[in-house]
C-alpha cells in the first residue's frame, strides 16, 4: 500500500507498513501462537486474511486548522495537523465525503478546538459507512452547544448535496482533554440508524453503538463463530457484551437452519434496542437482549448456558467474571478477543477447568500490531 503521508513521516499510525502484508500476517500469527502455547491449543487454524486498504468502515477525524480551512486527520507526535482525508485504508467514497465535510465546516463557521489553549468548539468528525447499503453516518463532536443552531441551519444543505447521508447527530464532549466523545448524544436526521448487513443478518448501529471496523473481516469473524457452534449441542446460549447482537443473532439462527434460546447482554440501552429489532426481523422468538451489567448478570444467574459467548472489550474479562464463569461451568465457551493479552490473562484462570480446542487470528487492523483472535474452549471432563 502507497502512502503519501507515511512516505513524507508524517504519519506513522500504520507502523507496519513498510513490512510486505504477507510478513504482518505471518509475525501475527506466529505471536498468537507464542502467546497461547502454554495453554496447549488442539488446533491454531490459518489466519484470516484483510484486504490491504479500503477496507475501514469508520474515521475518526481530529479537527484542526481554521473553520476556513479545516483539516480533518491528526495531530501528530511533533504537534503538526496532518490531513488524511486520502488515507488509502478509507473506501473511496470517504473522501468525497470528506470534501464535502469541510465545506459544511466553512459553511457553518465551526472553529476547530485547540487543545492547548482549551478554545473552539468542533473536536472530532466521525464518519461510518455501511458496506451493505453505502449509506453514511456522521457525527459532530463539540464542546459546547454553541454551535449546534448553526449545525441544524446548514444541515439541509448538506445532505442536499450528500444523498448518501443517513443519519448526522452531535455528540458533547465538554471535558478539555483528549477524550473522543460524551455521554450525550442529539441526532439531528429523521434516521436514527445505519443499516448493516452481514451473512445475511440485519445490524442496525447507533451513533453510539459498537462495530468491528474492518466490515469484511467481521463477516468471516461472525460465520466462523457461528460454524463452529453449529457443530456444538445444547440449545441455551449467553452472548456476553453482544453489542448490537453481531455474535449471537449469527449464532441463534445458524446457516444449518439449528435456532438456539440466546440470552444477549449488554449495558448500552440503545444496542439492545438494535439488537432486538434485528431479531425481530428475522422472526427469532426464542431471543432475549437485556440492558445489563455483564460481570453482574453472570455473577446473579444461576442456570448456566450450554455455550457462553463473550467478546469483552480490550481489557478483557477480568478475574471476576472468569470466576464467575469458572462457577456457572458451561460445557463450551467461544471468546473472541481484541487483546491477545488481556486474552492470555483470562485463559491462565480459565485453563483450571477449560481445554483450548481451536484458535483463529482475524486481522482486523493490517499494518498494526493489533488482532482479532476467536478461541473455543471445551469444560474439562469432571
Amino acid at each position: 500500500m502507497n502512502c503519501i503521508e507515511f512516505t513524507a513521516g508524517r504519519c506513522r499510525s500504520c507502523v507496519d507498513l513498510l513490512q510486505p502484508y504477507q510478513a504482518q500476517l505471518q509475525a501475527k500469527q506466529l505471536q498468537v501462537q507464542q502467546l497461547l502455547a502454554p495453554f496447549e491449543p488442539q488446533s491454531v487454524l490459518p489466519a484470516v486474511a484483510s484486504a490491504e486498504q479500503g477496507f475501514r468502515n469508520k474515521a475518526k477525524m481530529v479537527v484542526s486548522g481554521t473553520s476556513d480551512k479545516p483539516v480533518l486527520g491528526i495531530v501528530n507526535a511533533g504537534r503538526t495537523a496532518v490531513d488524511l482525508s486520502a488515507c488509502p485504508l478509507y473506501p473511496a467514497a470517504f473522501e468525497p465525503a470528506f470534501t464535502l465535510i469541510k465545506n459544511f465546516i466553512q459553511r457553518a463557521a465551526l472553529t476547530p478546538y485547540q487543545l492547548e489553549q482549551k478554545q473552539g468548539e468542533l473536536k472530532f468528525v466521525l464518519l461510518s459507512q455501511s458496506q451493505h447499503s453505502e449509506r453514511f453516518m456522521l457525527r459532530f463532536v463539540l464542546r459546547s452547544k454553541n454551535c449546534l443552531a448553526s449545525i441544524q441551519k446548514h444541515l439541509p444543505w448538506l445532505m442536499q448535496q450528500w444523498p448518501e447521508l443517513e443519519v448526522c447527530s452531535v455528540n458533547l464532549q465538554p471535558v478539555h482533554m483528549a477524550v473522543l466523545e460524551g455521554p450525550e448524544e442529539i441526532v439531528l436526521t429523521q434516521q436514527q440508524l445505519l443499516r448493516e448487513e452481514l451473512n445475511g443478518i440485519p445490524l442496525y448501529l447507533t451513533p453510539q453503538s459498537f462495530f468491528q471496523t474492518n466490515t469484511a473481516v467481521a463477516a468471516a469473524l461472525y460465520a466462523t463463530a457461528q460454524q463452529w457452534a453449529a457443530a456444538l449441542p445444547g440449545q441455551r446460549l449467553w452472548d456476553l457484551f453482544c453489542g448490537v447482537g453481531g455474535f449471537g443473532l449469527h449464532l441463534a439462527s445458524s446457516a444449518q437452519g439449528q435456532v438456539r434460546d440466546l440470552t444477549g447482554i449488554e449495558i448500552a440501552p440503545q444496542a439492545i434496542a438494535s439488537a432486538t429489532r434485528s431479531a425481530a426481523e428475522l422472526g427469532l422468538t426464542a431471543v432475549r437482549f437485556q440492558a445489563l451489567d455483564a460481570a453482574a448478570f453472570a455473577k446473579a444467574t444461576a442456570q448456566a448456558p450450554d455455550l457462553l459467548l463473550v467478546n469483552p472489550p480490550r481489557r478483557g474479562l477480568g478475574t471476576a467474571l472468569c470466576q464467575s464463569v469458572l462457577v456457572l461451568q458451561p460445557a463450551w465457551l467461544i471468546y473472541s478477543s481484541c487483546n491477545p493479552d488481556s486474552l492470555v490473562s483470562d485463559l491462565a484462570v480459565l485453563s483450571k477447568d477449560y481445554q483450548l480446542l481451536k484458535v483463529q487470528l482475524f486481522d482486523m487492523f493490517p499494518h498494526t500490531q493489533h488482532a482479532e483472535v476467536l478461541t473455543l474452549l471445551q469444560r474439562r471432563s469432571a
